[in-house]
């Protein structure tokens, strides 16, 4: 499937409560895009339980710097002011960039990785937030900003065209598991089954992380391959056009659950239609749910 669609793709899921799994390339490094916000998450909602942060205590934010994205506080002309705890909720629901950088000034890359090592996913790391990453693409693309890469117009200024572009932006560090914020499809879902059994931090912070997840607008990857009676509880990202991804909890009407998260990457030189790749990525998701279903 990913083969005809121009992807490549790494994968896995596990049944709920026994840890049967099925896979492919589960161990192979990725670029995680937006699924790394559930550990953003999860870190500041153990930091709200135990004491350690006023989840209550506002933050405010100002145009002028904030991280670009393609929805939420991006978007907006003027200062926002917001508690930490619907920071939370912005960045879960509508995965919203600035929620998720301000989150990650207050609490620390480095208090994150050490929440997702104390969970024993060692092959797990978010390097940079969400600007310095766009800004490190930018330099590798020959800009000085993010903002001067989007600006540009190669009809308008010039060199380098769309194609060379790609190119560059592909071959990143960003995009570069080896190098960059990285995971692998196996860390994930577990990941996920130490949130949904309350192991991985208190109950109220688990459980603040799988409702704001069950409320995730997107709708259009591991949930279409899903009739209405199944429940989805999910984190999508996507990186730049080149990676694709989701990462969640699917639940049936029996109350049998699987933890399951699809990567996937575009191949140099390809284009997918958005809207096929989404949709791959579900079938996936189902493919490797139904090894599991009795």
């Amino acid at each position: 499937m990913l083969a005809e669609l121009g992807l490549t793709g790494a994968g896995y899921a596990a049944r709920l409560g026994d840890g049967a799994g099925a896979g492919f390339f589960a161990d192979e490094l990725v670029t995680p895009a937006s699924v790394m916000k559930i550990q953003v998450a999860l870190t500041v909602e153990i930091a709200i339980a135990a004491g350690e942060l006023d989840g209550q205590a506002r933050r405010s934010m100002l145009p002028e710097s904030r991280t670009p994205g393609p929805v939420g506080m991006s978007l907006m002309r003027d200062e926002v002011s917001m508690s930490v705890r619907d920071l939370v909720v912005a960045m879960l629901t509508i995965s919203d960039n600035v929620a998720t950088d301000e989150l990650l000034a207050l609490i620390g890359v480095d208090q994150i990785n050490a929440t997702t090592r104390s969970l024993g996913m060692e092959r797990t790391l978010i390097t940079s937030n969400l600007q310095g990453m766009l800004d490190a693409v930018a330099l590798e693309c020959g800009f000085s900003t993010y903002a001067a890469l989007a600006a540009h117009d190669p009809v308008t200024h010039g060199p380098p065209a769309d194609a060379e572009f790609r190119r560059k932006i592909a071959a990143s560090a960003v995009l570069d598991p080896m190098r960059g914020t990285r995971t692998t499809a196996a860390e994930t879902v577990a990941l996920l089954s130490a949130i949904w059994s309350d192991q991985a931090g208190q109950p109220q912070a688990c459980a603040a992380v799988r409702e704001l997840m069950a409320r995730q607008l997107t709708h259009h990857r591991i949930a279409t391959a899903f009739g209405p009676d199944v429940s989805v509880a999910a984190k999508s990202g996507g990186l730049l056009g080149v990676v694709r991804n989701e990462a969640g909890v699917v639940t049936f009407p029996d109350g049998a659950a699987y933890a399951v998260a699809v990567f996937t990457r575009t191949q140099p030189g390809t284009t997918t239609d958005p809207r096929l790749h989404d949709a791959a990525i579900g079938q996936l998701a189902r493919t490797l749910i139904e090894h599991l279903r009795p």
